[in-house]
């Protein structure tokens, strides 16, 4: 039964993506001519260029058998992955596993706030940074016949240099693979926003007014996509072939309207045994660290029904007893009264 999975939860990369079958006919796109594939990123770029350097995380990352399954059939059936659980539980790690193993680039990240939109999530236009170019233009010796003369040998008066799309407008590029992106916690965002995806998420597609109004001038015009590459958009039109791979993730802090748990899969992880947890912590801190610091790991599960702590806390403890090098048996009383006030419960504040 395992031969239909394409991830595998392995932690090490395949050509599995490869032997993805074809979507099913309500979900076939057909975007215009195929965008290049996303450069890879060594690990001193991913850090210059502030992007999570997961490939650590990704291969101890160890899904279970339900959330292999609920991970492959969002990719078999195009859908986006709804993952709820708690702080700490690995809904935004899996995103990062699922793009090292089938070596799908960059995980496309868009962390949700109260103030996000659906248009941040799709494009910028600088329009005001468009009207200063000029300006200064103007005011220059060379005077405006400079800017427009350069501007003249591009499409649309050189309109593409003030628009950037986003994580997701970059998600839904033309590629023939599947991109993958992290919509991260979704129920921070305004009430708005889930219902703002849906159209976007059916269709696969979006427009951008300012391009859609020169079509019939400049059909083509280059703009910047997150990855910081210039990718053309024709006809003011972006409309994907490989649906990407996205994961929408939630705390539980709301519920979502039934339009949008309609057009996802849902996948609930729970909160990490000790297995999953010293995969984690073998991630973060090296080979052996989970045998070495076997007693905090321990200590974080020892937990009343109901207390709620997140993983990070388990992080914090541990860096901070390797970082402080207790070995002294008369230090022996500070590593632990501090590891329990680092793990204490979140819902007890005195």
């Amino acid at each position: 039964m395992s031969d239909w999975l394409i991830y595998r939860g392995a932690g090490a990369p395949h050509d599995g993506i490869e032997h993805l079958p074809p979507p099913p006919p309500w979900r076939d796109f057909d975007g215009g001519p195929l965008v290049p594939p996303p450069a890879a990123l060594d690990p001193a770029s991913e850090r210059r260029l502030g992007v999570r350097p997961a490939e650590a995380e990704a291969r101890h990352h160890r899904p279970g058998e339900t959330e292999r399954e609920l991970v492959n059939a969002a990719l078999y059936l195009r859908r986006p992955l709804l993952v709820t659980g708690a702080p700490g539980s690995g809904k935004s790690t899996l995103a990062h596993a699922v793009a090292y193993e089938l070596g799908l680039g960059r995980v496309l990240g868009w962390p949700v706030v109260s103030r996000s939109t659906l248009r941040d999530g799709l494009y910028a236009y600088d329009a005001i940074g468009r009207l200063q170019d000029l300006q200064i233009a103007r005011q220059t010796a060379a005077g405006p016949e400079a800017l427009s003369v350069a501007a003249e040998d591009e499409p649309g008066g050189g309109i593409g240099r003030y628009i950037r799309l986003g994580p997701l407008g970059t998600a839904l590029l033309p590629a023939a693979r599947p991109r993958v992106l992290l919509v991260d916690e979704l129920d921070k965002s305004d009430i708005d926003l889930p219902n703002d995806l849906l159209n976007v998420l059916e269709e696969g597609e979006f427009r951008i007014p300012e391009l859609e109004r020169l079509a019939g001038s400049a059909p083509e015009v280059p703009v910047l996509s997150d990855d910081g590459t210039r990718v053309t958009v024709r006809d003011g039109r972006v409309r994907c072939r490989a649906f990407p791979f996205i994961v929408l993730t939630s705390n539980g802090e709301r519920d979502f309207p039934a339009p949008l748990l309609r057009r996802c899969i849902h996948l609930h992880i729970p909160l990490p045994d000790k297995e999953r947890l010293a995969s984690m912590v073998r991630a973060h801190f090296g080979e052996g660290a989970a045998e070495r610091h076997e007693a905090v790991i321990d200590r974080f599960l020892d937990r009343e029904p109901g207390d709620v702590r997140a993983v990070d806390q388990l992080f914090n403890a541990i860096h901070l007893t390797q970082k402080a090098g207790w070995t002294d048996e008369d230090e022996e009383e500070t590593r632990r009264r501090l590891t329990a006030e680092l793990l204490r419960p979140l819902d007890r504040t005195r």
